[in-house]
């Protein structure tokens, strides 16, 4: 964190952007936007298909923006292309993916990804151009080694990673959130101290020519069974 913002005391500005908009257009816009996101899907299958680290760097960007507890935005993230450290990582994750799916999971976990069609074998992630590793910052490291808290530190890297993911897509990019289990071999692949904790790697790229998703996927609650209104 910025030593700016520590050392400062709350001062009030005026309000420096207004996007307020007429009912109409809000309408339209949302709705706009919830039927791009419709078109949002989770895929295993990329295209080897170059893509354009700008794009990567401004969804990153994106996701800085997300609202934080206390503006600790306690996050970390890490893009990576070169083939050897995916290479590793798939290594890494598919060993921990071995252990999961041959009993370390339990039956009713496997069970209920039996419709996702989901195993050990991981090559999305050295197929897809792009991996962002998401990290959170449990907590600030000071100079001296003593500790300053994070707050909210999911909730806040929850969000984030919302946008980026939103972000992402809207940049016509397909993702695949994957989350072996544990993950601290990416602290030392990423070469990220201790009080960082990864949280998720996002596999991003175009999808293939023959890419193909569960048929359960598709089927999402209804908008009665998550919204209650008083």
């Amino acid at each position: 964190m910025d030593q700016n913002i520590k050392s400062m005391t709350y001062q009030a500005i005026d309000l420096p952007d207004r996007i307020e908009k007429p009912i109409s257009e809000s309408l339209e816009e949302i709705v706009r936007y919830k039927n791009l996101m419709k078109k949002r899907h989770t895929i295993r299958d990329f295209s080897n298909k170059e893509v354009d680290f700008k794009i990567i760097e401004n969804a990153i960007e994106i996701a800085g923006l997300a609202p934080s507890g206390a503006n600790k935005q306690p996050w970390h993230f890490t893009a990576i292309s070169n083939h050897k450290i995916k290479s590793q990582i798939r290594a890494k994750a598919e060993e921990e993916e071995k252990k999961f799916y041959s009993g370390g999971a339990g039956d009713e976990w496997i069970n209920a990804l039996e419709p996702m069609g989901t195993n050990f074998n991981k090559p999305h992630l050295e197929i897809a151009p792009w991996l962002i590793i998401i990290f959170s910052e449990r907590y600030e490291l000071n100079d001296d080694g003593s500790r300053h808290k994070n707050y909210y530190v999911n909730e806040s890297v929850g969000i984030a990673s919302g946008f980026l993911i939103s972000a992402l897509h809207i940049a016509g990019l397909s993702i695949l959130t994957h989350t072996p289990n544990p993950m601290l071999f990416l602290n030392q692949i990423c070469e990220r101290p201790k009080n960082y904790k990864p949280i998720m790697i996002l596999a991003v790229g175009y999808a293939a020519e023959n890419a193909t998703v569960p048929q359960a996927a598709k089927i999402k609650k209804p908008l009665k069974k998550i919204l209650t209104t008083f």
